[in-house]
């Protein structure tokens, strides 16, 4: 038995600094503590972010607008952070202590937000008149909220990746395995967010934010563990340098040698000579034919040829460069994740203040909180992991011959297509609402004698649309990343989320701006019985048409990163 037999092909190691045993370590061994971290982060994440729009609005003395705002614009936060995370794993600390640091500081944050809803000083006053915080509570809540957005920017971007890290690529068995992991990996994401938004929303509404709180607070706790106690089974990946340094390299190298021709044969193009490259964790890659300019990066002139060390600000490798490239490629994709991305965004606002004016009532005593309906989202992904896994995947490999049945880029394309009828549901049930408004003169009512059950078809069709965009979205930035640079493209992905909640604060702030002039109530007043949320509904759908036609190009246009030497290809 040879030592590719034994030990992982991949550049992995164990915490102990030791080259990973295939039989000892990662593969499925390693994920039940991976996922069970996942679970619970996720549990405590959505079980405080979900119904966030109302403890804002209501213990905060918030209206709909601002509270929809400051969601949105933490929401985006908390995806913006993890470019911060990505980079100091792949630079510097490595992926397993940048989720374990980082999950410290969420904790204290989880901790601090309990008590701002608990602790008598911290908690806000409230009276028949409703409740009236202080400037000095309303600082501490916002505290809490961004200690919890720096936490996840450790956690977002590395878990998925760390938990790819476990099979090894280089095997074709464990490649394949690996492909499946995504899907558990969003689906563990969902059974958290199941019992966050059913359970978590109800004890908030109904026994006290404390608890409502608090129980989240715990949650992360145990998600804390779970990671640590899967530390002797895991395999990691070693930092490599720092990211940004490399990719400025190659542009300042390509920009010195703006006059430099590039060779027809690219064989000539500089490379090591080992069968290694000379990035810490990274194999080599292929030259490809776009951005060429970026090429003169690579040509070895007299000068270079003369130098017994290479200057990488003058001379760069293939891999180097295309390193830079396969950033490049993957931005236009990453955009049109936006609008998808900010129509997500409104199970969280829109959807939730859009229940409100609902009948939320199951038989004749219990009420079930409008943001709780969010479970039927996770309901969907629920059913549609599995299903896509088990029967999709199986029958599209018989028409498509890819082995993971649609290609990425098609699995988020058909994502983008659902996600447009989902927001064409939500208009039309607000068509349909505003309509019996009117009809019996109930613009004063707080709300209406229509079941709130009518809005699960919108969040059915938005989880189904989370399994094929975000599942395919998740994969693809992890697959297409130069080695070296996984968890900063995971991190890049997971910002398409935040600028589409910023893009949705955006559209918000605009949108009441432009319709609430000559003393119109507007789009979104506080009362939505005398707005047009459906209008708002309707711009999302045509942005997304527009994004779905726009994607269609981007798609055909994209190629596919090509490792030197890649066993069996993909």
């Amino acid at each position: 038995m040879t030592d590719d037999d034994i030990y992982t092909n991949d550049g992995t190691v164990t915490l102990k600094n030791e080259r990973a045993i295939k039989k000892k370590t990662g593969n499925w061994r390693a994920c039940p503590f991976i996922l069970g971290n996942e679970c619970c982060e996720r549990l405590a994440y959505y079980g405080m972010s979900t119904n966030l729009v109302n403890y804002l609005a209501d213990r905060l003395d918030q209206g709909n607008v601002r509270a929809s705002i400051n969601v949105t614009n933490w929401s985006g936060t908390c995806y913006v952070t993890p470019l911060l995370g990505a980079f100091l794993a792949d630079a510097y600390l490595g992926r397993y202590w940048t989720i374990a640091v980082f999950s410290i500081i969420y904790f204290f944050g989880m901790t601090l937000l309990t008590l701002t809803a608990c602790v008598k000083g911290l908690e806000p006053t409230c009276n028949d008149t409703g409740c009236h915080p202080t400037s000095t509570q309303t600082a501490v809540a916002f505290v809490a909220l961004y200690l919890i957005a720096l936490g996840t920017g450790g956690i977002k971007p590395c878990v998925s990746s760390f938990g790819a890290d476990q099979f090894d690529e280089t095997d074709k068995s464990e490649r394949k395995k690996k492909s499946s992991f995504f899907n558990w990996f969003y689906l563990s994401i969902n059974i958290g967010a199941l019992f966050a938004s059913s359970v978590l929303v109800w004890i908030q509404m109904n026994v006290g934010w404390g608890w409502g709180f608090g129980v989240p607070a715990v949650a992360m706790a145990i998600a804390v563990c779970f990671f640590f106690l899967g530390s002797p089974l895991y395999r990691i990946q070693k930092p490599s340098g720092s990211p940004l340094v490399r990719i400025f390299q190659v542009m300042i190298a390509s920009l010195r040698k703006f006059n430099v021709k590039v060779p027809n044969d690219k064989s000539l193009l500089y490379e090591t000579s080992d069968s290694e490259s000379q990035i810490v964790g990274s194999r080599k890659l292929e030259h490809t034919d776009k951005f060429r300019f970026l090429d003169k990066a690579a040509v070895e002139t007299e000068s270079d040829r003369n130098k017994e060390v290479n200057n990488p600000w003058k001379l760069c490798t293939v891999t180097q460069v295309e390193e830079l490239k396969s950033i490049i490629r993957v931005l236009p994709i990453w955009a049109s994740g936006i609008i998808f991305a900010a129509v997500y965004s409104q199970m969280s606002t829109m959807f939730v203040l859009q229940g409100n004016t609902m009948d939320q009532h199951i038989g004749p005593k219990f009420k079930i909180p409008s943001a709780s309906l969010s479970l039927f989202d996770t309901l969907s992904v629920i059913f549609w992991a599995p299903v896509y896994e088990r029967l999709i995947i199986p029958i599209a490999r018989k028409y498509t011959r890819h082995e993971r049945g649609f290609t990425q880029l098609q699995r988020m394309g058909i994502g983008l297509v659902i996600s447009l009828f989902a927001m064409m549901a939500a208009a039309a049930l607000e068509v349909y609402r505003l309509n019996y408004v009117r009809k019996n003169n109930l613009y004063d009512a707080e709300t209406i004698p229509m079941s709130i059950f009518w809005q699960v078809p919108q969040y059915f069709l938005v989880g189904c649309a989370e399994v094929f965009t975000f599942i395919a979205q998740i994969e693809f930035f992890y697959d297409q990343a130069p080695d070296a640079m996984r968890s900063l493209c995971s991190a890049l992905s997971l910002t398409t989320i935040a600028v589409g909640n910023y893009l949705s604060t955006v559209l918000v702030t605009v949108v009441a701006k432009m319709t609430t002039k000559n003393g119109k109530p507007g789009w979104i007043p506080d009362n939505l019985n005398e707005g047009h949320l459906d209008y708002f509904f309707l711009l999302l759908a045509v942005l997304s048409l527009l994004n779905l036609l726009a994607y269609v190009g981007i798609a055909k246009w994209y190629t596919y990163k090509k490792v030197s030497g890649y066993p069996d290809g993909l």
